[in-house]
């Protein structure tokens, strides 16, 4: 059991290693922004992300008509 939780440690290891190889060794290595937001070509369409719309719309508008509650 002991054998088998060191190989898949060490396997779990070696993948996290060569999966940052790029950012460990790069100059200014960063990890890539894959945010929809980070994304020029949907900016330019106009497409944002569905928390910063909904952050948005959760904001109370000044200019916002006020309903009016009916009481019986």
């Amino acid at each position: 059991m002991l054998k088998l939780s060191l190989v898949c440690v060490l396997i779990i290891a070696i993948c996290v290693i060569f999966l940052c190889t790029s950012i460990i060794f790069k100059k200014n290595g960063r990890f890539p922004n894959t945010h929809v937001s980070g994304n020029k070509a949907m900016r330019q369409r106009g497409i944002s992300c569905v928390q910063s719309q909904d952050l948005e719309m959760r904001i109370d508008n000044p200019h916002a008509v006020k309903e009016s509650s009916k009481k019986k």
